[in-house]
């Protein structure tokens, strides 16, 4: 079967959250996806786009995607790439479509001069690990992924601690 990839445009959109939230199925994070679509197209397709989309098609239908966006190596000096989502079809895995994903992106990296691609994987997805790693992917075990979002993330922006160790 042929892949291609092509750059998602602003008529994408419902497609996009369909993939988000299959995405979100897989990852059984279901519960977790409360985006607005008019907010996702200003940050896709807005005057300021905050991330880019990758639309894979296999025998010239959407069966995947990517969400990406750029980050900064201070170590480097450079940009890199950092995956927030890769998503392919359950019936269109096995066709090289992920890879071809990986493919453009890496391309797009070099293109514009970064120094890497990078993402994260959820610990228990071996499929996925290993697919990466037969990509010559390095799992980066020695750090932690932080996060501080909703109440936590309003009391830090107003200079509040979370907890008590401050």
């Amino acid at each position: 079967m042929s892949t291609s990839i092509r750059s998602a445009t602003p008529d994408d959109l419902p497609l996009i959250c369909a993939f988000i939230r299959e995405l979100a199925e897989y990852e059984k994070l279901s519960h977790a996806v409360r985006f607005d679509e008019a907010v996702l197209h200003d940050h896709l397709f807005g005057p300021r786009p905050m991330a880019e989309v990758l639309i894979g098609e296999v025998a010239g239908e959407a069966q995947g995607f990517a969400l990406f966006f750029h980050n900064f190596s201070t170590f480097e000096g450079r940009p890199g790439i950092y995956l927030e989502d890769l998503y392919v079809r359950p019936a269109a895995r096995g066709a090289g479509l992920g890879k071809a994903l990986l493919v453009r992106l890496a391309a797009l990296a070099v293109e514009r001069n970064c120094a890497r691609l990078e993402w994260s994987v959820l610990d228990w997805n071996e499929p996925a690990i290993g697919f990466y790693r037969s990509l010559g992917a390095i799992p980066q075990e020695q750090w932690t992924v932080m996060r501080v979002d909703a109440d936590a993330l309003s009391q830090l922006a107003a200079g509040q601690s979370a907890s008590a160790e401050s």
